[in-house]
């Protein structure tokens, strides 16, 4: 099969019942991590809004179809910023992007109107909920992909 290059665009939108960790009080300053196969994307710190923040962000992604090991997972990790401590963390979604993939490759484009995600804590524990959208478009000569990318392609893995 043909390396099929792409662009996948996320689009945050807001998040619901996200716990408070704050010992003293306060409220929780949550952004949100944005990972893609080695790429990472993070949203504005939004403080204010405590357990319902939102975003309203865009996320661009640079996608290869298909990958070396078969792993397509959008992960969406949730973070509390603390300006005196390390940050916590909140909780996070997967979304498995195979399938949305696949659905782009055949049709040309592919779309999930902002639908909600159940965020998951450490221990597996049911903690509030995502909103994101995502689109995914494939380009149609991987010639012009990595011109245009200047060789992105050439390494996935950032660890």
């Amino acid at each position: 099969m043909t390396t099929v290059f792409g662009i996948m665009e996320v689009n945050l939108v807001s998040a619901r019942g996200l716990k408070n960790n704050e010992f003293w009080g306060g409220g929780i300053d949550p952004y949100v991590l944005i990972q893609y196969r080695g790429q990472e994307r993070k949203s504005s710190t939004i403080r204010g809004q405590g357990s319902k923040p939102e975003w309203n962000e865009k996320f661009t992604f640079k996608i290869e179809y298909p990958s070396v090991d078969g792993q397509y997972k959008l992960i969406l990790k949730l973070m509390d910023h603390d300006t005196f401590s390390s940050d916590d963390y909140l909780g996070e979604a997967t979304i498995y992007l195979k399938e949305f993939l696949e659905v782009g490759l055949e049709n040309g484009r592919a779309e999930i109107h902002p639908k909600k995600y159940s965020v998951v804590g450490s221990d597996q524990c049911y903690c509030g909920e995502i909103q994101v959208g995502i689109t995914f478009t494939p380009k149609k000569a991987t010639h012009d992909v990595e011109e245009e990318y200047g060789g992105w392609k050439e390494s996935d893995d950032y660890s």
